[in-house]
């Protein structure tokens, strides 16, 4: 079973590259081989949720040729996919189950999808619902409306969708379906939550108007296949944020980061609680992005977070709960219920494994109570799956007093392949001093860590010949 040593470390003086945002990447794909046209993509993260979008798009007739592992041209099928001949793998990727149900919802045809054990834990009523309303038929088979999940597309009609929470992936399906309905199709957020399908909904040339927690899409309108480039994943850029604003006299330099406001909420939450942080957006294209700078870590102390911020930094939660573990005085987190409902049980997973680590945790119903500032223990931990907890306790462990273990770690390359690299590097910074990771590219330290080969789609994949 895969996992990660990790060793005390005292200092950080680095400058990183984080690679593509999983987010924008499942869409790029999508849009791109539901578009009319070629779709060249640069930037794609080619990790293995991100690979099951690609891989289930093919399967519906989608062509795509490979660049590199990063960069891929899409031939759009103009809003006609094709049936798949088998059932469509999602790996442990909610993303691609419930936007391509969406997507799907309105083709001639029947999808069944699956997944890991993870995502068969995970309920689909919240894209059922809406999209029955529109006219598809839905069945799961898994208990309490858990996948597989069988989607019958038909003819869609639109409808006005007041969501019971705020979802990116439940907005996104409802999007991507209304996409293919002869009229308005209307979805009122009770918060605003991500917002990467309307950017590139836009991108790609659909009718679509935003105004507050109000985004109305109109049908029957055809895609066009564009250029894009995939910006660094802040959620990945999280986990290194917390480790330099924590660490007295760390130094971090992160660029070409997304810098999408509905998705750096983190940034708020560690100025509030002591954090230098400095942003300089270079580029405002369909998603902005840039270089944030931490010039010295410090002391952190503690905060409230709740309400309102909470759908846009969902997946910092786990880290932002290091955070707090590492922060003098109390943090709260609370009206998350939503962490129950991830790959792991996150409320109760990170209180079991703070505990484990020496830090005075109450779980919550909805969240945590953490007392934080007191020594952290070395543990050996697991991450039950769940590649956030693997990585928010692996830069935990840099804290700790000895050495740590994170266990079943394979669960990493659904997001960020290259952390465990990067973490070996940054724990080698303790010696060696200033160094750049990015791209491949390593200086002033001794690469530890060779990149393994990522999982390349093989199915009706072409690589460009030089």
């Amino acid at each position: 079973m895969a996992h990660l040593k990790i060793h005390p470390t005292r200092r950080l003086n680095a400058e990183l590259q984080v690679p593509g945002d999983k987010s924008i990447s499942h869409r790029s794909v999508m849009l791109g081989g539901f578009a009319d046209g070629e779709t060249r993509i640069t930037g794609f993260l080619s990790s293995e949720d991100c690979l099951a979008s690609l891989s289930a798009m093919q399967a519906m007739g989608v062509e795509i040729e490979t660049i590199d592992r990063t960069s891929y041209i899409v031939s759009g099928r103009g809003g006609k996919l094709r049936a798949p001949l088998e059932p469509l793998d999602c790996g442990n990727s909610g993303t691609t189950i419930r936007l391509l149900a969406g997507l799907v919802a309105g083709q001639p045809f029947t999808t069944r999808f699956f997944g890991d054990a993870s995502l068969s834990r995970r309920p689909m009523r919240r894209i059922v619902e809406p999209l029955t309303l529109m006219g598809a038929t839905l069945t799961c088979e898994g208990e309490n409306m858990r996948p597989p999940l069988t989607v019958n597309g038909a003819a869609l009609k639109p409808i006005h969708y007041q969501m019971p929470v705020a979802s990116a992936q439940l907005k996104s399906a409802i999007l991507l379906a209304g996409l293919q309905t002869p009229g308005l199709t209307v979805v009122e957020q009770p918060e605003v939550c991500r917002d990467h399908t309307e950017r590139m909904l836009q991108h790609f040339g659909a009718s679509i108007r935003l105004g507050g927690r109000r985004v109305e899409i109109y049908g029957d309108t055809t895609l066009n296949g564009k250029n894009l480039h995939v910006p660094g994943d802040f959620s990945s850029a999280a986990f290194w944020l917390v480790a330099a604003a924590a660490l007295p006299g760390a130094r971090l330099r992160l660029t070409k980061v997304g810098l999408n406001p509905t998705r750096t909420a983190l940034l708020n939450v560690l100025m509030r609680m002591g954090a230098q942080i400095k942003e300089n957006v270079e580029c405002t294209d369909f998603e902005p992005y840039g270089t944030l700078r931490i010039e010295e870590g410090g002391k952190l102390r503690g905060t409230t977070v709740s309400g309102a911020e909470i759908p846009n930094l969902i997946d910092e939660l786990p880290i932002i709960a290091v955070a707090g573990a590492l922060a003098d005085g109390q943090t709260v987190i609370k009206d998350a219920r939503e962490l129950r409902l991830k790959e792991s049980d996150r409320i109760a997973t990170v209180s079991r494994h703070l505990r484990e680590f020496g830090v005075d945790v109450e779980e919550q119903p909805d969240g945590m109570i953490i007392h934080g500032g007191n020594p952290i223990r070395a543990a050996g931990v697991e991450s039950r799956g769940d590649h956030r907890i693997a990585m928010a306790f692996a830069v935990l462990g840099l804290f700790a007093d000895g050495e740590s273990r994170i266990e079943d770690t394979a669960c990493i390359k659904t997001s960020y392949p290259a952390f465990e690299a990067h973490l070996e590097q940054l724990m080698a910074g303790d010696i060696a001093g200033k160094f750049r990771i990015g791209a491949g590219l390593v200086s002033g330290v001794k690469r530890l860590v060779k990149p393994k080969t990522e999982r390349m789609p093989a199915q009706n994949t072409k690589k460009r010949q030089k």
